[in-house]
């Protein structure tokens, strides 16, 4: 599913460009739409839930397009942004918020429509990744940048690589569907899913991951981690149900 959003103060405009996003087969009825009639609700939306694309006005009332989008950027410097405005004195600006595309109103058609085919194809051809709810941003994360997922509490940890961590409030139930060994992912532990493409090594009784960090593995999982392993090492993951 594409999450695009639509944020423009005139109504009339939003509906007209929902119709034709409606009308875009690229998407075959893979896309879920918002529209907003100021950057700020937009903001909030997108914090709670990122979209993938943002089409978005520059001439608004209160907090400007150019505004809005760099906060978006302070956020999320994956989603994709294309300008639709009636002027072309914003053009230069745009690309200091790395804008994807800037449309001049009204919308042709054939330029929309390439617009979103190269969007499209970005998207698609980036690599995987999960999109989480920190505690003060939204982000996505790369599947392969993440060494293991760990939960203390109320809380989980994305470990990744090079050190960097990203912390949600969110359980860890709620990624075991995303995270699982199609992707390379195995729940080694109540309050562990390692990615075995970044494990160094192992024993019956814990993981060695790239870091250096040990991960426990419980007795229950011993006997499938290792088949596991050994599938997804050697490329047969992709055929486990």
């Amino acid at each position: 599913m594409i999450r695009v959003a639509i944020c423009d103060d005139s109504l009339p405009f939003l509906r007209q460009t929902k119709f034709m996003l409606d009308h875009y087969e690229g998407f075959k009825n893979r896309i879920d739409t918002e529209l907003f009639e100021d950057g700020d609700t937009l903001l909030a939306a997108h914090l709670k839930r990122p979209f993938d694309i943002i089409l978005l006005d520059i001439v608004m009332p209160l907090l400007n397009g150019i505004d809005a989008a760099r906060e978006l950027r302070e956020k999320d410097q994956n989603v994709k942004i294309v300008f639709l405005t009636s002027s072309a004195e914003f053009a230069v600006e745009s690309y200091t918020v790395k804008a994807s595309n800037y449309l001049l109103k009204p919308l042709d058609p054939e330029k929309f429509f390439a617009c979103l085919d190269e969007l499209l194809a970005e998207i698609q051809s980036a690599s995987r990744y999960i999109t989480v709810k920190g505690i003060d941003a939204a982000h996505r994360i790369p599947l392969s940048d993440i060494e293991y997922v760990e939960s203390q509490g109320k809380r989980i940890i994305f470990s990744l690589i090079g050190s960097r961590t990203v912390e949600s409030l969110e359980p860890l139930y709620r990624f075991e569907s995303t995270l699982d060994l199609r992707d390379g992912f195995f729940k080694c532990h109540r309050s562990y899913i390692v990615n075995i493409h970044n494990i160094d090594s192992y024993s019956h009784s814990e993981i060695v991951m790239r870091s250096g960090f040990r991960v426990p593995i419980s007795r229950s999982c011993q006997k499938d981690f290792e088949s596991v392993y050994f599938r997804v090492v050697f490329g047969e993951a992709g055929d486990t149900p």
